[in-house]
């Protein structure tokens, strides 16, 4: 009898453990997307050591910065069931307004000014992608397919074509000030930039506006079920309003430090970055059918694509073959995710076949 009821506590353990695992991955997406950044950085390390150098963790959290903020952006409208792909195209439009603005009218104007009426730029081209999605009724993805085509045709035809290679003082300054510097063992000296401060106050921002403000709970709500948010009384119209204003800021915010990291603008900048942000945002656990998704998993979704493409650089992968590499890499990984994903929802459930 005791015998028999060890091991009915044994199984009860076990099925605890495993409803546990199943719980944990249905409400933390993103510890699949963490468990799949370490096992690459393992792999990775033990085959070539040089990645734990301080000089490759410092060029990994510098490319993080833009397709960071741009993947927050995205990420807000993708978890009210939107899609933007217009992101590229606010950024490039700003950035190279803003250089051209300061360069030829305004050559004092303070950084901060500058950062300011860029995101302010974004807000309003954002805040046209909001207001076309709410009162054409049609999907995001092809109000925002359009409004990319708009902005980027405005900004060649009216603004400029010619890239820019010496940027304003200020703009220049701002883009080599430094966080904090190490030396290296060849006394070469690397620079953690102090832009880099930008991603984790933004996504400070933005998860302080999801989980503990109303309109973090219109957003979701809407991403649930938008019909439902509106007859409990969320404002459809302020809800689509905000999401892309916010997502206009923040491509506004990262088309001014992609130009100051750079040192030069160039109005063709950006152009195709739109999949790798929007993958990273998917492979962080949101879903694009909305009210998912947290702003950690985002963080998390854009480190993994930025150490593949570390990786592939450093072993040296022919750039016409990272394309491949990388889009072979984000199919394979969603698969997982998904999988992983439809394997536990039942054991969740708790339905009985």
């Amino acid at each position: 009898m005791s015998v028999s009821r060890t091991e009915d506590l044994s199984g009860t353990a076990a099925q605890s453990r495993s409803f546990s695992l199943g719980e944990l991955v249905r409400r933390r997406p993103e510890t699949i997307t963490f468990t799949l950044l370490v096992a690459i950085c393992v792999i990775v390390t033990i085959v070539n050591p040089a990645f734990l150098q301080p000089s490759t963790l410092i060029d990994i959290g510098r490319a993080s910065v833009v397709m960071g903020l741009f993947a927050l952006g995205v990420f807000v409208i993708l978890a009210a069931g939107g899609i933007d792909v217009s992101f590229t195209a606010i950024a490039a439009f700003t950035m190279y307004s803003m250089t051209v603005l300061v360069q030829t009218y305004l050559p004092n104007l303070p950084i901060a000014v500058v950062i300011l009426m860029a995101m302010f730029g974004g807000v309003a081209l954002g805040v046209i992608n909001g207001l076309l999605v709410h009162h054409l009724k049609v999907p995001s993805l092809i109000v925002t397919i359009g409004t990319q085509y708009l902005f980027r045709g405005f900004l060649l035809s009216f603004i400029g074509t010619v890239w820019i290679m010496s940027l304003p003082p200020q703009m220049g300054a701002f883009g080599r000030m430094p966080l904090f510097q190490i030396e290296a063992a060849n006394g070469a000296l690397i620079t953690l930039p102090f832009y880099f401060l930008v991603l984790p106050i933004a996504a400070g921002v933005t998860w302080w506006i999801l989980n503990r403000t109303l309109m973090g709970r219109a957003i979701f709500a809407v991403g649930g079920n938008a019909d439902i948010a509106s007859r409990l009384g969320y404002s459809l119209r302020t809800v689509h309003v905000f999401l892309f204003g916010y997502a206009g800021a923040l491509a506004g915010l990262a088309g001014i430090i992609h130009v100051c990291a750079n040192r030069q603008a160039n109005p063709f900048d950006l152009v195709g970055t739109e999949i790798n942000v929007i993958a990273a945002v998917v492979l962080g656990g949101a879903r694009i059918t909305g009210g998912t998704g947290t702003v950690l998993g985002t963080i998390l979704g854009v480190l993994l694509i930025v150490v593949i493409n570390s990786v592939l650089v450093m072993v040296g992968i022919p750039s016409t073959w990272q394309r491949l590499v990388v889009g072979s890499f984000i199919l394979l990984a969603a698969a997982f995710f998904v999988t992983r994903q439809r394997k536990k929802q039942p054991s969740i459930s708790g339905e009985n076949p």
